[in-house]
């Protein structure tokens, strides 16, 4: 699938129509700006909803909002044939993490944010549940956690199995193995409180 005239680096492979990208190109805009506003409208309903979705899969929140924005220029690019943008996002934002991880050799040190204002990330409100949650969900096997992650934001037992390639039976179990660990965290928490 490579193109003898190009240089193989400058092609990248987008594993879900197996499509090649020229990765040194500047991104496509939206044709027209009926696409736009709706690309915009949906970025701000769907963004911080996605940033958590990242982190229950383990990431801190600044790792997940630059996943989310990088799943999101990508959306930008082909927004205009995207099917079901929610799926869609969840599935490269999830990947973009995997990869991000990849890349990482060493952990980033400890850095001072400088003076200058809020960063947006830190806009994104979790109650003391969802913190449980995300603290419990990283101790979790990372099979339990997707499963999770995708059934706590909406997805259905079929769609959740077909998006992560894996039959009803087995989301059902790594979400039922889930919940019997979120459900024993939470007693263990009520137990301290009392």
């Amino acid at each position: 699938m490579s193109d003898p005239d190009r240089p193989p680096e400058r092609w990248a492979v987008l594993a879900q129509w197996d499509q090649v990208v020229d990765t040194k190109r500047r991104p496509q805009a939206p044709a027209d700006s009926a696409a736009r506003t709706e690309f915009a409208s949906f970025y701000a309903g769907a963004k911080s909803r996605l940033v958590v979705f990242i982190m229950r899969h383990g990431a801190d929140s600044h790792e997940a909002s630059e996943v989310v924005q990088a799943a999101f220029a990508q959306a930008w690019e082909r927004w205009e044939s995207i099917e079901h943008p929610h799926a869609w996002l969840r599935k490269v934002a999830y990947r973009q993490l995997l990869r991000s991880r990849d890349r990482r050799e060493h952990p980033l040190e400890f850095l001072e944010d400088s003076p200058g204002g809020l960063c947006p990330v830190e806009r994104i409100d979790l109650d003391a549940q969802e913190e449980l949650v995300l603290k419990v969900l990283a101790d979790l096997p990372m099979q339990q956690r997707r499963v999770f992650a995708w059934t706590y934001d909406g997805f259905s037992t079929q769609e959740t199995a077909e998006l992560l390639d894996m039959t009803p039976e087995a989301v059902r179990q790594n979400l039922a193995r889930a919940r019997k660990s979120l459900k024993r965290a939470w007693e263990t928490m009520r137990e301290d409180h009392q």
